[in-house]
């Protein structure tokens, strides 16, 4: 470019318009990201100007995406369970929904505890609904709640119901363990299982493959502890006092209270390791 600028200046015509090349001259090869911008500028040929700009967007984006990260799939966790049958709230809230903020999340669930909602035992599950429409009535109107406080619900046959709204599979924050609400869910039988009062095995198995469920997104071992922070003084433990319990606990491990009763309370060991089988640990494993 520059010889032929000085040879317009002199008059001259250049050399390689006389169909000939100075001798002991090689022409200068420009970089090819210049010869990219020349060939993209108007007034040059088209086909020359095509073929440089393609070839250069084509080198460019393969350079682009050479160094782009290799995004790696989503891991699963190293223990997960299946998720059981839920049957949706609106089974049994139909008419008695009331306006209701919306639901709080957590990051992520690290605990279970469990309860029983101290109502009649014999009762014929498919009454189970009503009875949970009746729970909720009392906790949003006597007591003045949101929402019903437990996450989850199992019935005498097994059968697992939502419990308070916002998504099965995210990490509600509940109102079942005062003092532990975050970070956990809260699982109740229907029913009162103080001492000598037998708990269905369809109960327990239900409540164990709950648990499994919810825990493993966070890979927790229902068999282990876990550190949770009170985050209120009417718990056994004062506000902002951390403490190991149990990643599946009964209520009484957070609160004074003898809730979820003797009896299924003594279950909780056999729902702890059925839970961790169904999570695919090891019964040797170390919680």
């Amino acid at each position: 470019m520059h010889a032929i600028r000085q040879a317009s200046r002199s008059g001259r015509r250049p050399a390689h318009r006389l169909g000939r090349r100075p001798r002991g001259r090689r022409p200068a090869r420009l970089p090819r990201p210049l010869l990219v911008v020349l060939a993209c500028l108007p007034g040059l040929a088209a086909v020359t100007a095509l073929g440089l700009c393609a070839d250069g967007v084509e080198h460019a984006a393969t350079a682009s995406l050479a160094a782009r990260p290799v995004r790696r799939a989503a891991q699963l966790p190293a223990h997960s369970a299946a998720r059981p049958r839920i049957v949706p709230r609106s089974a049994w809230v139909a008419d008695a929904q009331r306006a209701q903020p919306p639901p709080r999340y957590d990051d992520k669930v690290v605990a279970v505890f469990v309860h029983h909602t101290d109502s009649p035992n014999g009762y014929d599950c498919a009454d189970a609904p009503r009875i949970i429409r009746h729970l909720y009535a009392g906790q949003t109107g006597g007591r003045d709640w949101d929402d019903i406080g437990y996450n989850f619900l199992v019935d005498r046959c097994g059968t697992v119901y939502e419990g308070r709204a916002g998504g099965v599979d995210r990490p509600v924050t509940g109102a079942h363990t005062q003092g532990f609400n975050h970070r956990t869910a809260g699982i109740a039988a229907l029913g009162t299982f103080t001492s000598g009062v037998p708990v269905p095995q369809a109960m327990v198995d239900s409540i164990a493959a709950l648990a499994a469920w919810k825990l493993g997104p966070a890979d927790v071992d229902p068999r282990g502890s876990v550190r949770l922070t009170s985050s209120n003084s009417g718990s056994r433990y004062a506000a902002g006092t951390t403490v190991a319990l149990p990643a599946l606990a009964g209520h009484q491990d957070g609160y004074m209270t003898s809730c979820p009763g003797a009896a299924l309370s003594a279950r909780l060991p056999e729902i702890r390791r059925t839970a961790a089988r169904l999570q695919g640990r090891t019964s040797t494993g170390t919680p």
